[in-house]
C-alpha cells in the first residue's frame, strides 16, 4: 500500500512540475508552447491605426478633464494631451506605461519621440500638447497624477481602467 502511495504522489509531483514548466517555457498564460509571447514591437505593428480612436485631455491647474479615462486591449489609440494651463504640468501614470504598447509620442510641429517605455509626460503651458500612440496589453486600473509640487494634493489625479 505505501509503494502505491509513492507512486501515485511521485505521478501528481511530476504531473505538477512538468504543466509548471510548461507554462514558463509558454511565456504566458495563452500562449502556444514552443511560441514566444508577442513584443510590444509586434503588438504595435499588428495593431489597426487606421481604426484608431482619439481621446482627448485637457490639461490646467491642478485639474485633468476628463478624470477617468476608459480603453480596450488591443484597440489602437491616440491620446491627445493638452495643457491649457498657465503651468507645465505632468501625466505620471508609470504602471499604466508598462501595461501599454507605446508606438510613439509626438510634439506637434516638433517632431516624435519612439520609446518602448515611459514613466512621464510634461507639457509646457499656453498650449503645450503631447499625442501618446499606444495600445494597451494589460488589464488593470492605474493612477494618473501630476508630480508638480503640491498639484496632486490639490486634487490633480485620475484614473486609467484597460478592460
Amino acid at each position: 500500500m505505501a509503494i502505491r502511495a509513492k507512486r501515485v504522489m511521485g505521478a501528481a509531483i511530476r504531473s505538477g512540475l512538468c504543466g509548471l514548466a510548461m507554462a514558463v517555457a509558454g511565456g504566458f498564460v495563452g500562449t502556444p508552447l514552443g511560441q514566444a509571447a508577442p513584443t510590444n514591437a509586434d503588438i504595435v505593428k499588428g495593431a489597426d491605426w487606421k481604426g484608431m480612436q482619439t481621446v482627448k485631455v485637457e490639461i490646467k491647474e491642478h485639474s485633468y478633464a476628463p478624470k477617468e479615462l476608459v480603453f480596450e486591449v488591443g484597440k489602437a489609440y491616440k491620446l491627445e494631451l493638452r495643457n491649457v494651463g498657465e503651468k507645465p504640468h505632468y501625466f505620471t501614470a508609470p504602471e499604466f506605461y508598462k501595461a501599454i504598447a507605446t508606438r510613439k509620442i509626438e510634439a506637434a510641429k516638433v517632431g516624435e519621440i519612439k520609446v518602448p517605455y515611459i514613466d512621464a509626460l510634461e507639457m509646457m503651458p499656453n498650449g503645450g500638447q503631447l499625442d501618446l500612440y499606444f495600445v494597451p496589453v494589460t488589464k488593470g486600473t492605474y493612477e494618473v497624477f501630476c508630480t508638480i509640487e503640491d498639484h496632486r494634493q490639490q486634487g490633480m489625479e485620475g484614473k486609467i481602467t484597460i478592460k
